[in-house]
């Protein structure tokens, strides 16, 4: 039936829209009966009842503005044995933002109204806009030069404080937290999680807030791990955003990551310092680190032992030389030390010797000249003797009052100022042959 052939009239006769559906999905099932490829974006992805329904887009190039949009299903039969090679072949499931080539057939449905019908997938078209993808966020990396920044940092010897980016309930958080915790070697970790989405459209903006908070008390932490704690194992782009790349490539501690993917790598496994294949590897890693440390510290315990006993063995082959050569200038210096002091005391008793010869002679000569000195000396003071004898005589005042004179005396004192004297003083007069009491009568001015 064409459109040309529907009756119409002027007055009441019009189509049901179940009539005017039914008209459309002839003429589309008559006109649009082959396959056709298509190159679209997933807007969004999800499963039902083992159908899978997809909203496709085609957006402006530079630009996030949609030009076309249509809705896909894919028929439970069909998406039974699409799905899995679709994630065999990609590593990933369908999700949102993913560029895909699908091989669609038009239906249009009375109810439901048009979609495209899946009827194959061509996951080599999406490995490698995946692969472009990438490889575009490593060349801007690249060209800011921090590409291989976070490898430049070293994992440290005793990296023992860890910060955990994850889901909080999922195992392999469990799992990695369980083994560090039961280590063979009994080396006790910290860890502190801060929870983070890991899998669908927020990762990238919950694991860079989950690194922003790590770097706020950065330095009570000696790595960050980022693990996939659950979930699909295989839906990795989350993890291939140029942002997060940018946080995770300038993060100032090194950055540990166990995603969980064994067929490829992500961009974050790509620039951060050490990429592991699953959380328990990330684990056995930390853990091997600190065994490779007291690896190392043992080995250098042995080295300094052995050097510590070649050189005590050199020591006492020294000391044993050094003792044989004291014992034998011990010997040398004693017979010169005893030469010197026999020489010293001889050489003393010389000069005793001679010191007493000459005090000796010196006495002999004093003892002969002593007589004659002694004889001399004796002259001398006898002379002199007299001659004081004759000065005294000469001043003596006895004689000074035999000649005439006297001495007035007032209280047994010389009278030398008569103005000193008052009247009826008693006053005794000393002549030559005796003294004249007297007393003062009166006093002449």
């Amino acid at each position: 039936m064409f459109f040309d052939d529907i009756p119409y009239d002027n007055d009441h006769h019009a189509l049901s829209l179940s009539e005017l559906n039914g008209i459309v999905r002839e003429v589309i099932e008559l006109s649009l009966n082959d396959e056709y490829w298509v190159e679209a974006e997933l807007a969004s992805v999800r499963e039902a009842k083992g159908h899978c329904y997809m909203e496709l887009i085609e957006k402006q190039e530079f630009s996030n503005t949609p030009v076309a949009q249509a809705r896909a299903c894919c028929w439970r039969n069909t998406w039974l044995r699409l799905a899995p090679r679709f994630v065999r072949e990609t590593g990933e499931e369908l999700h949102a933002g993913m560029k895909v080539l699908l091989k669609v057939r038009a239906s249009f449905h009375e109810a439901f109204g048009f979609s495209w019908v899946v009827n194959d997938i061509d996951a080599t078209f999406t490995v490698g806009d995946m692969v472009k993808r990438r490889k575009e966020i490593l060349r801007i990396l690249e060209e800011e030069g921090v590409l291989d920044l976070n490898k430049t940092l070293p994992i440290p010897m005793f990296a023992k404080r860890i910060a955990v980016v994850s889901s909080a309930s999922a195992a392999g958080y469990g799992d990695f937290c369980n083994q560090l915790a039961d280590n063979e070697y009994g080396f006790a970790f910290t860890t502190r999680l801060f929870p983070a989405i890991m899998q669908g459209e927020q990762v990238e903006k919950s694991v860079i807030s989950a690194l922003n908070a790590i770097n706020k008390e950065v330095d009570n932490f000696d790595v960050v791990v980022i693990i996939r704690g659950g979930g699909s194992t295989s839906d990795l782009s989350g993890f291939d955003t140029l942002e997060l790349a940018e946080n995770v490539a300038n993060f100032p501690l090194p950055i540990i990551t166990g995603i969980g993917h064994d067929r490829d790598q992500s961009v974050l496994d790509i620039i951060a310092c050490v990429s592991q294949k699953t959380p328990t590897a990330v684990a056995a890693f930390l853990i091997d680190n600190l065994c490779d440390t007291l690896s190392r510290i043992d080995d250098a315990s042995q080295r300094i032992g052995r050097a510590v006993r070649s050189r005590m063995d050199v020591e006492n082959i020294r000391l044993a030389h050094i003792e044989t050569y004291l014992a034998s200038a011990f010997s040398i210096k004693k017979l010169q030390a005893e030469s010197r002091l026999t020489d010293y005391s001889t050489r003393i008793a010389n000069a005793i010797d001679r010191q007493l010869m000459l005090q000796n002679h010196k006495l002999d000569s004093i003892e002969q000249r002593l007589p004659l000195l002694v004889t001399h000396s004796i002259e001398r003071q006898t002379l002199r003797l007299d001659n004081l004898q004759q000065r005294t005589a000469a001043v003596d005042p006895i004689n000074i009052l035999r000649r005439g004179y006297s001495i007035t005396l007032h209280n047994g004192q010389a009278v030398k100022d008569p103005t000193l004297l008052h009247p009826n003083d008693d006053l005794s007069i000393l002549t030559a042959n005796g003294v004249i009491d007297a007393k003062v009568v009166a006093r002449k001015q």
